[in-house]
């Protein structure tokens, strides 16, 4: 049985009053007119997992405007050991909780061990020519479906990195600072390995379908942390060098009104693999295609570590392939054994997917069956 979402319930979400969709494990396609509240959908499934969703939007954004209801997503997923029910929603501080199976879950994390989530929206077509923090908060959400604490280590991080600027800016207690200062080294060293190790094993990966005509493969690699030492081989050993240059630094830092060197620094450099060319001189058609071959390389890595096969979130996608590649991303999507959630302004778009798709259409935040 493919692991797959059998019941989707929307109370409150953006622009859904109330919706709710019984799901086969075939694919997912949404379509309907821009504005219709595709995109929402999605989005409400990608909150069932660490971070913020594919928007990376605030929690309290998510309340549909005028509803008395907090907004709150549930959904049941049908796994080998049987169904689990799983749901997130708003709390008054702007946060959200997480209930399993009836229960208050003990971490956000917690949903991990039922669901992973990955995603491909047009906001990312210029990931790889854009600024670099788009290309390190990509990194980071592939490196979530696979270490799902990961999300909570990057967002210690930088409370802790605030936390250190405002010190430096107000010139505070000496002692204090180095506390800070060793608690990023310890969130930044681990920010850091998981990034590195999640890296090395998706590009192990990738290089065993470099001759793949579908979808280009691409080459990956972080820039150095540090431009004049190589990096510490141990965890304990990175710490401390973070925790040295940090110190250092402090009089640069204040200066700059910022930490000027960590993990929040480097930066995800991707060459087109079979071209030998960086990813950013592509065209626009082969950036996409590129993108594409990454994601389906790591939900087979996601598979291989975990035995849990990611859940695909593909906004608008499918209007900019020529039908060949179409035909070859819905094959891709049937090889990996899990269910996809599509989205598209025209039906005709996903008519080679014949009856391996359930098919809803979406109009001003209402579902029904096509």
């Amino acid at each position: 049985m493919i692991r797959h979402i059998s019941r989707l319930r929307l109370t409150a979400f953006r622009n859904y009053t109330a919706a709710a969709l019984d799901l086969d494990q075939r694919h997912v396609v949404l379509t309907g007119p821009n504005g219709s509240g595709k995109t929402n959908l999605l989005e409400a499934v990608s909150v069932l997992s660490p971070g913020r969703g594919l928007r990376g939007a605030s929690f309290d954004t998510l309340q549909a405007h005028g509803s008395d209801l907090n907004w709150a997503v549930a959904a049941s997923v049908e796994t080998d050991s049987g169904p689990a029910d799983i749901g997130t929603g708003a709390l008054p501080d702007g946060g959200r909780r997480v209930r399993i199976n009836g229960a208050n879950a003990r971490s956000i994390e917690a949903m991990s061990d039922y669901l992973r989530v990955l995603w491909l929206t047009p906001a990312m077509d210029g990931l790889f020519s854009g600024p670099a923090g788009e290309r390190r908060r990509f990194l980071d959400r592939l490196v979530t479906t696979l270490i799902p604490a990961h999300s909570a280590a990057v967002s210690d991080f930088e409370k802790a990195m605030r936390q250190r600027n405002r010190l430096l800016e107000e010139e505070g207690d000496a002692r204090w600072l180095s506390a800070v200062e060793a608690q990023m080294a310890e969130l930044g060293a681990s920010v850091h390995l998981n990034r590195t190790d999640s890296l090395v094993s998706l590009q192990a990966l990738i290089a065993e379908s470099l001759e793949d005509a579908n979808f280009p493969a691409a080459l990956l690699s972080l820039t150095p942390l540090f431009e004049d030492v190589a990096e510490p081989a141990t965890s304990a050993e990175l710490e401390s060098l973070l925790a040295q240059r940090w110190h250092a630094l402090r009089g640069l830092d204040r200066a700059a009104g910022r930490t000027t060197s960590g993990p929040h620094r480097v930066d995800l450099e991707v060459v087109h693999a079979q071209k030998a060319m960086p990813a950013a001189l592509g065209s626009t058609g082969e950036q996409k295609a590129l993108l594409i071959g990454l994601i389906l390389a790591h939900a087979r890595l996601v598979r291989l570590r975990t035995g849990i096969v990611p859940f695909l979130l593909l906004d608008e996608i499918a209007a900019h392939l020529d039908p060949d590649r179409r035909k070859a991303l819905f094959q891709a999507l049937d090889g990996l054994e899990t269910q996809c959630f599509l989205t598209g302004t025209d039906p005709v778009l996903f008519e080679a997917l014949e009856d391996r798709a359930q098919r809803i259409a979406v109009r001003d935040g209402r579902l029904a069956r096509e």
